[in-house]
């Protein structure tokens, strides 16, 4: 994905910034809590194509990783 073009999306509802997640393939809203999904290497950025998101995913994106020890 374009880091250019990522820079410049937000989120159609709130305006705010998206964090990009490569693994699933969606750029994520943490405050509406909606994943939008990427297709062929272009961002689908409307609400019907979203993916909302469970509470323990919007937290765990919000606090990142768990501490702990390392192995």
């Amino acid at each position: 994905m374009d880091k250019e073009l990522l820079a410049m999306l937000v989120c159609p509802l709130c305006q705010g910034k998206l964090a990009y997640d490569r693994e699933h393939g969606e750029l994520k809203c943490l405050y509406d809590g909606l994943a939008f999904p990427i297709r062929d290497e272009i961002p689908v950025m409307l609400e019907e194509e979203a993916r909302v998101m469970d509470a323990e995913e919007k937290l765990g994106e919000r606090l990142g990783p768990a501490p702990g020890p390392k192995a």
